[in-house]
């Protein structure tokens, strides 16, 4: 499925980086670790990773070189990779304190103009994300504050802790990643996707796992698992507080 040594060894050799929560870490404490584990254990096979910091050329550096054969919570998009079917659906967000801006859920909101606003910077040519775009169109510059995304601390805590040290006033924060922090401080925030308004690019994107080109066995197989624990993957999503913008099912009253 993965190739012949990794089919002898029974392994699902999976990418992560070593430091990227909520995603991932060495300690196995985020939630791609925790879906990593669901999917290996499906396929009866034991789970191993090759940790690399997820910069540019990730997939050049890990499944181009045959370190590993899995990368989780990539874009279905990605021309990069062979990519499983998604498993959620990330959106960029607004977060903030519902008891000082109730409501907020557009970029066109007039009171964003007098706000000091957090945005994520992405790579080292500080490349805009959709939401930077859209803000730049309405003029929304002088009040935007950057964090790169390429740091020691995710950037989502940053503007999280910004936001709880006042220095902010709302964070534009890509879904999956604030929830983890805030819920980590208890703190009386929202995490609102952004609704998307005439002549704004798309905030939303499908997050699935990528393995080579060549390994569609290995795809076939992840998809089964996938759809196989679709349920369970809903349970960790939900427990690391992931904002999607698909509609999860409800839990099942016991």
């Amino acid at each position: 499925m993965a190739g012949v040594a990794a089919a002898d060894a029974r392994e699902l050799r999976v990418c992560a980086d070593p430091d990227g929560l909520p995603y991932s870490n060495r300690a196995g404490e985020g939630f791609e670790n925790r879906i990593a584990a669901l999917v290996a254990n499906d396929l009866g096979e034991t789970l191993t990773y090759y940790w690399l910091p997820q910069w540019r050329g990730y997939a050049r550096k890990t499944l181009g070189q045959r370190h590993c054969d899995v990368i989780p919570g990539i874009a279905h998009d990605d021309e990069t990779v062979l990519a499983t079917d998604p498993y959620y659906r990330g959106t960029y967000a607004l977060v903030y304190a519902p008891a000082r801006f109730p409501d907020l859920d557009s970029l066109d909101d007039p009171r964003l103009r007098s706000l000091r606003i957090g945005i994520q910077v992405i790579g080292i040519d500080a490349t805009p994300s959709p939401p930077a775009q859209a803000l730049a169109r309405r003029g929304l510059v002088d009040n935007i504050v950057g964090y790169p995304v390429m740091g020691e601390v995710p950037s989502a805590k940053r503007i999280v802790d910004a936001l709880a040290a006042g220095h902010l006033d709302v964070g534009v924060v890509w879904s999956p990643q604030p929830g983890y922090f805030i819920a980590a401080r208890r703190l009386p925030f929202a995490v609102v996707p952004i609704r998307r308004e005439a002549g704004d690019p798309r905030f939303d994107f499908a997050i699935s796992m990528g393995v080579r080109h060549d390994d569609v066995a290995l795809q076939r197989a992840v998809n089964a698992s996938l759809a196989h624990l679709r349920p369970a993957i809903d349970d960790v999503l939900r427990e690391y507080a992931v904002t999607r913008a698909d509609a999860p099912p409800a839990k099942a009253a016991r």
